[in-house]
Parts: C-alpha cells; structure tokens; sequence
C-alpha cells in the first residue's frame, strides 16, 4: 500500500504515537499495471462491448483516468461495472486486479451494499448531480490492512449522446491528515498528564520525531539569561530505561542566529524549506545535515522557549503542517507552563518538608540508623509526617516517629512545632511519658488558639541504651514498630509487632505506659507512619501482616535496605504521606569511607580508582569489589549527569555486608516517587544494579537524593 494502506471498515487503530510517513505533493503509485490490464481484457461480454467499439467519450474518459496519479475508479452503467487506474489499484490493494471488469456488487462483495460507495453512487447516477465527501471512510477492508480515508468526488460520465454512462469517482486519500489530527490529540492528553519539564520534553520529543518522521527536534525552555535544551536526532539507540531517565539538557547562549533563540526572542515562527538553517550554530555534524527547518516559538506570561523540528532533505512545509505545528507549539508551551508552576510550587513544599527533617541522622559505633520519607498526594504539598533520632546529654538514643493530620503547609507547620518541642522536651526529662505528657499539652494548646479540635497527631517514641541495647517505648495512639530478629547459626530471620502499651493521641489528654524490648546483635526495629501500611479498601491488618512478612524476609537488618523494603512491602499506592525510621544493632563495628567528587568528566574514573584502593585494603573479597565498581562507576556517572552536581560517594563495610550510596544535591529528575525507578547510566545502570546487588534503594535528602546498594559477604546459608 502507499501511504498509510488500505481502507477499512473500522477507526483509526489506536496506537502509542503513530509512524507517519510525509508524502510529498505529487506522490507517485506502485505502478499496478492497469492500462495493460483494460486493453487485454475480454469486454465483449460486458454492457461496454468490445474496447474497439467504445464510445469515443467513454474511451476519452477511461484513458484520462488510466493516465492520472490520483486515485480514480469509473462504475459503467446501473450495474456498475468497475474500472480504475494504478492509483486506485493501491487503494483497493489484494482485491486488485479481480475487481477489475466486474460489476460492483461482485467485486466489493457486502461492501459495496454498506453506506458511503454503493449508494452514493448510485446516487449521483440516477440523478445526475455531483457528491462530494470530504474525509469519508471507503468500507472496503481488503486483507486485514489498516483503515485509510478519503476526501471523494463523484461526478458523472456522459458518451457522446449526452446520456448518463457511468459514475467517475475521484479519491484523495487524506489519512495522514487524519491520524496527524489523532496523534495531536493523542499529545494533548499526554501533555496533560506531565507534572515536570522533564516529563513534557520526553512526551513531546517522542510525539514529534514519530508523528513527522523527523531527523532532528530540539525542545528549548528559557534558564536565566541562557537557555537549556534537549535533542534528539533520528537513528539515536534508545531503550525503555533511557526514556524513562531524566533527559539530558544542554545549555545554549542568547545567540540571536540561532533559529531556536531567534523564535523563543521574537514570538514569530520560521520554516526554511531548503538550505543551511544551522550552520553558524551547529555544534555537530547532524546539525550542519539540517537543510529543512521549522523553529516555532514556546511563550507564555512566565516562559519563554522554542521548539524546532527538522529533516536532512529538503521538505516543503505546507499550510496544514504549519498549522498542525502551531498548534502543537501552543499546547507544549501551555504544557511547560504549567509544569514549572509545579516544579515551583514543589520545590517550595519539599524544602519546607524537609528543612524540619534531620539532615543527618547519629552516628553510633555499634548502631546503625536509616530513615526515609516519600510525599504523598501528587508530591505537590507539604504534608505531617516526621521522624527523628538524637543524642541525649547521657549518651542514650532518642527516636521517634509521629504523625500529623493533613497534606498542607499548616500539618507541616504542627509538625515542625511538634518536632522541636520533643527534642527541648527529651533533652530536659527523657522519659517517654514525660516526652508524651508535654507533647500532648502543646497540641491540645494549638488546638485551643486556632479554635480547631481537629488537629490530630500520633506519636511512637523510644530512648535506646546503646550499652545493652534496651528501648523503652511508649506510643500515643501510633501504630507499633516491627522487630526483626536476625537468624543465628543457620535459623531463618523472623519478625513481629512490638508489644507497646497503646495511649491516646496528642491533645486528648491521656496518660501513657511504657514498653520495653532488647536490641540483640542483628536485630533491627522499624518505626514507621501509617501511609506504609493503610490502603484503600483493604484491612489494616493486612498491610501490617504484609509488612512483618516483608522484614522477616529480608536479606538483612541493614536500616537502610529495611526503610525501602518497607515502603515497597504492601501492594498498591497510597495518598498518604510514608515515613519509615530503622535502627539495627550491628554484628561488629563498621568502617567507612567518603569520597567528594566533582562535577566532571574524570569523576568516575577517579572514583574507580579509590575503591578499588580502599577495599583491597579492607581485603574485600575480589567477586564483591569488581561488582561494587561498576555500579558505583554507574551511580556516579547517573548523579553527575543528571543531577548536574558534585557528587558524594560513601561505603561502609562490616562483617555482613558492603553498603556503598552515592548522593547528589540536584532537585532535578526527583520530583516525584515514581522517579526513583529512574537512576540510570543512558539505561544500564537499573539492570546493573539489580543484577549484582542484594538490595538497592533511593533516599530522598533535604537537598538532591541519594541512591544506595547493597552486597552481602555472609550468604543466609553461610551463616553460623
């Protein structure tokens, strides 16, 4: 088939974006041979009679029509015998060349009797007056192929007697059009699903280079003084992993000969048809090919951009692709508005978020602590979930988990208060249920002066005796932590509820008891906030068995690995807020190593190589530091580009196992919990890192994130 196929009965097939390809002005057919076909065929039998005795005007009218590129098909007399041209015999494709000679109803069979062909003209026949159908479907579907459309004309054939003789129907197929328009829409709705800028360049790229089977597209946002912009160029190896990175921005100048600057500065399109559109900018040999170019401006109130397409031959930009692309132009700048509006406001609520986080957790010699926290909602609000782990004035541990009602700036704002309180409240009287007591009067004192009784807070706290490894808890009506015994001489690691005596939530007055527990060497405890665990239309019950399965299973205690095992362990997604807190008490004292790396090309390279260094030394098995290698090599090489900043890459080894993270200070490609199935070196890294750690995980931080892996030297079967 030429074009986009056949024709069909049914709709546009849907699909992700749809491959187009541009067909020129003029486009020429296949070549079906059938102006040798007519000459050769038996006419005798037919109402024309033999060819030699054709009337001159229906002889005329059938070579002009065998003559034409353009789809054309003559119906003779009321039986409507069927003749067409190359053109039309692509249009009809398996069902050529049996149609040929036939009457209608035999040779399109049940189509022919469907609405839009037989009667249309049989129509124009009987009354001699010409149909137009603009962008109509031929309900003719031979072999299976996909649906195409039409803009038709039909208009009577006269012999030379003036009389009626047949119908000529003329076919201009217009589904590119058609699908060009779905795609638009198909972007529409995918645009309006984008929360980042980075999300609306990945959708916009894809629809762009397919929809026009482009060569090259460049998607430019204003940054500063400057501007930054993604490329793509056809032929480019891309994988599912890459799509789903951030996409690589490049910075450009304010230079006005640049096509993509020029438009983002004036407002006004560009299209050049045939030329050099890049040479006093290109930076490469695919932008010095470019000889076709469309440079359409991105402005809004608050952005300014451009978007620039482009082919390697020359291409005539017509009316209805400028139009086509216009209105793509509007929508990505709407798009990009909206999406840096979000990033914005995003940004406002995560500092807010987590300037009332710890930034760092203690360091004890034999105690090892985590914490993680993942907004909720749609990642766009401040929300009231906190945690917390600090020395007291007597060396002892001070944790605590707690909740506050809400996923806006005023939960933020109680939790703050509530969050500073318990530390003046702790570093005065310890004691949980003197922590507890104060905690409570000063919410039932917020609730009293906002004339609100709806402020709501839970809360787990615990002081942890690092000489013998003893937690005393208390708990106002938050749900318990988990404890993970680990499994000595060859058992297997279990898992349960921590009994601690339940108490009524901050504000309400209540009183509290305590519980108390011993940390063994291995063990590890989980505080953690409801979001981990509830889920709509399910039982509380079955979020927290799941969670116990989840921490009996680990491979280890780490803290760090059990945070993100904990907000992966019950299925589905929640609208709440999650915070996970993990203190594990370690086998044997670790040792640790950081590294700062700079944003540069060498980082990797350098980070490599002190590794390497440091593990030999630490006499690391070989298996295990070639492994940790390249995934570190990888996560470097993912925060650098990424992220755009400096880098810090940690490592802590003990008798278990090999921890090594690799933190960034980039907000960008963090924005939302989905992203942290992103970290990925141009698509490798992902499978790397599954491949050859035991467990891996990402943290968001106050500033940037940190990513992190696991490899255990102690196997489960090993143990003991």
């Amino acid at each position: 088939m030429v074009g986009s196929g056949a024709i069909g009965s049914g709709g546009i097939r849907p699909a992700g974006i749809s491959t187009l390809p541009v067909q020129g002005v003029g486009a020429q057919h296949t070549g079906r041979g059938c102006a040798a076909l007519v000459h050769a065929h038996d006419w005798s039998a037919t109402p024309l009679g033999p060819i030699t005795r054709w009337d001159p005007a229906i002889r005329a009218a059938v070579e002009l029509m065998l003559a034409s590129p353009v789809p054309m098909m003559l119906t003779y007399g009321a039986e409507c015998l069927v003749i067409y041209n190359d053109a039309y015999a692509d249009v009809l494709d398996d069902l050529h060349p049996d149609a040929l000679g036939k009457p209608a109803a035999e040779a399109f069979g049940e189509a022919w009797s469907r609405h839009g062909m037989g009667d249309v003209i049989a129509e124009v026949y009987r009354t001699g007056r010409a149909v137009l159908e603009p962008e109509s479907q031929v309900p003719i579907q031979p072999g299976g192929t996909e649906p195409a459309f039409y803009t038709q004309g039909h208009s009577v054939i006269r012999d030379t007697r003036g009389e009626i003789a047949g119908v000529l129907t003329v076919a201009a197929e217009t589904t590119q059009v058609i699908h060009r328009l779905q795609s638009l829409g198909e972007l529409t709705a995918r645009l309006a699903g984008a929360l980042t800028i980075d999300d609306v360049t990945r959708v916009v790229l894809a629809y762009a280079m397919a929809s026009f089977d482009l060569d090259h597209c460049v998607l430019a946002v204003d940054d500063g003084l400057a501007y930054r912009y993604v490329r793509r160029i056809r032929g480019e190896m891309l994988d599912e992993a890459d799509e789903r990175l951030p996409p690589v921005w490049r910075r450009v100048g304010s230079d006005p000969g640049a096509p993509l600057v020029a438009a983002a500065e004036s407002g006004r399109a560009t299209f050049v048809a045939d030329g050099e559109p890049l040479r006093e900018v290109a930076t490469d040999r695919h932008e010095r090919r470019v000889r076709a170019l469309a440079a359409l401006p991105l402005r809004t109130p608050s952005l300014r951009g451009a978007l620039t397409v482009g082919f390697t031959r020359a291409h005539n930009w017509l009316p209805a692709e400028r139009a086509l692309l216009k209105a793509a132009a509007e929508l990505v700048a709407q798009a990009a508005e909206r999406a840096r509006r979000f990033e914005a406001q995003h940004g406002t609520a995560q500092l807010l978020q987590r300037s009332m986080l710890p930034e760092h957790l203690p360091e004890l010699d034999t105690f090892r602590i985590a914490a993680r926290y993942d907004v909720g909602v749609d990642g766009n609000a401040a929300g009231g979930d906190f945690y917390d782990a600090f020395r007291l004035a007597d060396g002892r541990l001070a944790m605590v988990l707690g909740d506050v009602a809400g996923h806006d700036v005023r939960a933020a704002a109680v939790m703050g208060q509530v969050r500073a309180a318990l530390r003046a409240l702790a570093l005065t009287d310890p004691a949980p249920p003197s922590v507890l007591a104060g905690l409570d009067r000063l919410v039932g004192s917020l609730g009293a002066e906002s004339r609100n009784e709806e402020i709501f807070v839970t809360v787990v706290y615990g002081v942890l005796d690092p000489n013998d490894g003893t937690i005393t808890l208390a708990s106002a009506g938050h749900p318990p932590p988990v404890l993970r015994r680990a499994g000595h001489g060859g058992e297997r690691a279990t898992a349960e509820m921590v009994k601690v005596p339940p108490g009524a939530p901050l504000g309400l007055g209540g009183r509290w008891q305590t519980g108390s527990l011993r940390l063994e060497p291995g063990d590890t405890i989980l505080m953690f906030s409801d979001g981990v665990v509830e889920r709509r239309g399910k039982p509380l019950n079955d979020g927290l068995d799941a969670l116990v399965a989840a921490a009996a299973g680990s491979a280890s205690g780490d803290p760090r690995n059990m945070c993100s095992l904990a907000t992966a362990a019950v299925e589905g997604t929640t609208d709440d807020d999650v915070a996970v807190l993990a203190v594990e008490h370690a086998l044997a004292m670790s040792r640790s190593a950081t590294m700062q790396v700079a944003a540069e090309p060498t980082g990797p390279s350098r980070v490599r190589q002190w590794m390497s260094t440091r593990l030999r030394e630490w006499q690391v098995p070989e298996a295990v530091i070639g492994a940790a290698i390249l995934c570190t090599s990888e996560l470097t090489t993912n925060a650098l580009l990424h992220a755009g900043t400096p880098a810090q890459v940690h490592i802590d080894l003990n008798a278990e196992r090999l921890l090594v993270s690799v933190a960034d200070t980039g907000t960008r490609g963090s924005v939302i919990r989905a992203r942290a199935d992103t970290m990925a070196s141009r698509g490798r890294g992902l499978g790397l890192i599954e491949e050859l750690s035991d467990s891996w995980g990402t943290d968001p931080t106050v500033r940037g994130s940190t990513v992190w892996f696991e490899m255990l030297l102690i196997r489960g079967d090993q143990a003991g």
